[in-house]
């Protein structure tokens, strides 16, 4: 479809419809590809002044992005973790989240148990997204943070008190079983949605939505995976390593 003449002609709903991306694609250039479905390419590219040939290159851009391992995130150093999830905790604030929002809030639908689900996503949704973001900057403030401390110790920063006095405060072990994977809030969407589950007569924006939905929440798991999994037990180590050095020092004074 990308390489056809006709592209430009081509509907919004035709090209969603062919790969969901797209939807994902005309979000992150301001258009909600809900409100123009019927509208061929050219003319959303029109209204927007955009050069429809960027939004090809875009779509193929993300078609290319390819997510580390967790095997090529183990063997990088903690500070390469640490930027990763940053990077990914980024992507979530500026575009996932406020993308499902716009559809969540925006999508009309005409058939009343679409109407009913969308009216208790109305509700549920928001409560995610608050419940998400505040977990994402506690996150930074303290594990993110404590990290920091630790490498800003290794590296001679603060005097042995001091160095003391901050490997005593919130340990990372402590942090780990305060972690919170956030799936709770997902199953409530689930069980809402019947595991996104749609007739194949649904419209393309329920379709979009639900497979987004579904998208984030296997996102989420593997966010939460990679930082259960790696992040805390590097942290721990690294931890553990530093309060070392800093007890040989004491006894080398």
């Amino acid at each position: 479809m990308l390489n056809s003449k006709d592209i430009h002609k081509t509907s919004i709903k035709d090209l969603v419809s062919e790969n969901y991306v797209f939807a994902s694609v005309l979000h992150y250039f301001g258009i909600s590809f809900f409100q123009y479905e019927q509208n061929s390419l050219l003319e959303v590219c029109k209204k927007f002044k955009i050069n429809p040939q960027q939004l090809i290159d875009e779509l193929e851009n993300w078609a290319k992005r390819k997510e580390p391992t967790s095997e090529e995130l183990f063997i990088h150093p903690i500070e390469v973790l640490v930027a990763y999830l940053k990077r990914k905790h980024n992507y979530f604030l500026r575009q996932e989240l406020p993308f499902l929002s716009n559809m969540v809030s925006g999508i009309q639908v005409e058939k009343p148990d679409y109407l009913n689900i969308l009216a208790d996503l109305r509700i549920m949704f928001p409560l995610f997204v608050d419940d998400f973001i505040h977990h994402i900057h506690e996150e930074e403030s303290k594990l993110f943070q404590r990290i920091k401390l630790l490498h800003e110790i290794e590296e001679d920063e603060y005097r042995i008190p001091d160095a003391l006095q901050i490997l005593k405060g919130s340990p990372v072990a402590l942090l780990a079983e305060a972690h919170d994977t956030h799936d709770d809030e997902m199953v409530g969407i689930r069980k809402l949605t019947n595991d996104y589950f749609l007739p194949s007569d649904a419209s393309i924006s329920m379709k979009v939505l639900y497979h987004e939905l579904q998208v984030f929440e296997k996102e989420l798991i593997i966010h939460a995976q990679i930082e259960d999994r790696l992040l805390f037990p590097k942290a721990v180590e690294l931890e553990k390593e530093v309060l070392r050095k800093v007890r040989k020092k004491i006894r080398n004074n």
